[in-house]
């Protein structure tokens, strides 16, 4: 997993939060810690209205196998698992390997040791499936950059994993260059043939038309959890605080708790919950909203800059832990380690964390979420994120039947919660990759080695639920949680979208991440950033405004 760094970039929070799906939907382990001007609709081709979307997606159809969540879904939150279902009263959803039995081979990001070449946890999942793979497994962390050199060579993998965070760039033309249009195996009815890729929720599909064309094969996400504001429970209750409820209760709270001789800080860097707080539109392509008859970026928002102007007023009252300052160490040991009280990140840490520290015999350490708040104390704003933002595509060049048994893969990767395959793909055997110990699963020592769920998991995943029997705590507190922010949530302007902009600017703001972590720390001021603004708008923003309004008077979004 990437590590969760002290000044969380984009690309950690959203890794944060994908990579634990390995976790997620499957029961997690007790020891394991347009056209050449660029287009809309999904990219650059294919610029297509909602109406022609709308044909291009597949038909939804709910499991017939899929068993009930102990937490329900309430408002679109993200059903909860609390229970261990034994093996004996799984469901099975691919009762023979539907595979042809050819090999395909496939590019896929993986955050820890790879396990070797033939292992049996890679040869049981071919048998199952009825499909060889070969796995050229990258490391996650420097991932983005063998990507780029891989799309720019004539040597494309069958199979590629691109996650959301490396989509910069050329990528998302290269996407509708290189990789299969899905529609005629999955559009419509046709996703029939593949019940578990039916059952993906509707707005993972929408989110995988690029080019104009359905070409992804989605891992979905919930509508919110990308950023998530952790507390030290424990530290908490012992204290009788509770989290604040406004910026400035925020503030002066952070300030009476933090003691720097003890090596106490309130929290870590919360740049991305402030612009929860202040409700800051999200980044491209949902940066947009209408104000004054035309399109306002969000880097001409005020509640951008206020939202900064708060994170530098954090900053400048030494109530963020220095090491979050200097941008270095792991902002998840500090928490862990009770010297920041406060942390964000997503919502795939959060498990991970506590079952660590359990395992590692600090039985105290208790973690919770809390609730985001307007920044004058009133309601929040917040923004839904997207059905999915980690795909697999299929090389264009592939046979019709090499396409079908990628699908069945795929088909076999979604299987829900409380299948077979799902335990298959989470854990391996029983008896060989993992053990029940009083109710739960244990890894043994050759599935340590062995299993990697995360290889599977990228190639599809079906839809999102929190399946945390060993921690059912951190299930109901995370499903709380979701519960309680879901009555908040807007779709903001372009939601669902993949959006390829012209090729002049697609960079054009590259350069804000750092300036807003120079400004929050005091490096840069806030006229600084006006003045980057000013020059953004000079620069191509004012005719990037312009595109936008053209795509959304033609297409009606």
């Amino acid at each position: 997993m990437p590590n969760s760094r002290s000044a969380p970039s984009r690309r950690s929070f959203l890794a944060s939060t994908a990579v634990a799906a390995a976790a997620v939907g499957s029961v997690p382990l007790l020891s394991a810690c347009g056209s050449d001007n660029g287009g809309g609709g999904g990219g650059g081709g294919g610029r297509i209205t909602e109406d022609e979307a709308t044909q291009i997606l597949p038909s939804y159809q709910a499991s017939d196998i899929a068993v009930d969540p102990d937490i329900p879904s309430v408002n679109g939150s993200t059903p909860g698992f609390t229970s261990y279902i034994p093996v004996d009263d799984l469901g099975v959803s691919v009762p023979t390997p539907k595979g042809s039995g050819a090999e395909l081979n496939i590019m896929s990001p993986l955050w820890g040791t790879p396990p070797k070449k033939g292992n049996g946890y890679w040869t049981m999942m071919d048998e199952a499936i009825g499909v060889r793979m070969s796995w050229q497994t990258q490391d996650g962390n420097t991932y983005g950059e063998k990507l780029g050199t891989v799309m720019a060579g004539s040597d494309i993998p069958d199979l590629v994993c691109i996650p959301g965070w490396n989509m910069g760039g050329q990528i998302p033309r290269a996407i509708e260059q290189r990789f299969a249009d899905l529609g005629p195996y999955l559009s419509g009815d046709a996703v029939l043939d593949y019940p578990n890729l039916a059952a993906v929720p509707t707005a993972a599909w929408q989110a995988s038309i690029f080019g104009g064309a359905l070409r992804g094969l989605p891992m979905p996400q919930p509508v919110i959890g990308g950023v998530v504001p952790f507390y030290r429970e424990d530290i908490f209750e012992e204290n009788g605080w509770s989290p604040p409820t406004s910026a400035d209760e925020f503030l002066s709270f952070a300030k009476d708790i933090t003691s720097s001789r003890n090596r106490v800080w309130a929290c870590d860097d919360f740049k991305w919950s402030a612009f929860v707080f202040f409700g800051v539109l999200p980044e491209k392509p949902m940066c947009w909203r209408e104000a004054g008859g035309k399109l306002e970026h969000r880097y001409e928002t005020d509640e951008y800059l206020e939202a900064l102007e708060w994170m530098r007023r954090m900053y400048e009252a030494g109530v963020v832990h220095p090491d979050a300052v200097a941008g270095q160490g792991d902002a998840e040991n500090r928490f862990t380690a009770g010297e920041s009280l406060m942390f964000n990140s997503g919502d795939g840490v959060w498990h991970g964390m506590v079952s660590e520290q359990r395992s590692g015999g600090n039985s105290d350490f208790r973690m919770n979420a809390f609730d985001f708040f307007h920044h004058d104390g009133g309601d929040p704003v917040i923004h839904a994120g997207n059905g999915a933002n980690i795909w697999t595509f299929l090389n264009k060049n592939l046979s019709e039947d090499r396409i079908r048994d990628a699908l069945e893969l795929a088909n076999f990767c979604a299987a829900p919660y409380g299948t077979l395959e799902n335990r298959l793909r989470g854990f391996g055997l029983e008896g060989t990759h993992y053990t029940v110990e009083d109710g739960m699963p244990v890894r043994t020592a050759l599935g340590e080695t062995e299993v990697a769920p995360d290889t599977y998991v990228f190639i599809a995943s079906p839809e999102k639920s929190i399946a945390h029997p060993d921690q059912p705590k951190v299930v109901e507190d995370l499903c709380g949680w979701q519960q309680r922010m879901m009555p908040f949530v807007r779709e903001p302007l372009f939601y669902g979208r993949q959006i390829q902009e012209p090729d002049q600017y697609a960079n054009l703001s590259d350069p804000f991440e750092d300036l807003e972590d120079d400004v929050v720390r005091g490096r840069a001021s806030i006229s600084d950033m006006q003045n980057a603004v000013t020059e953004w708008r000079r620069s191509g923003g004012d005719e990037l405004r312009d595109w936008y309004q053209e795509l959304l008077d033609a297409e009606g979004a």
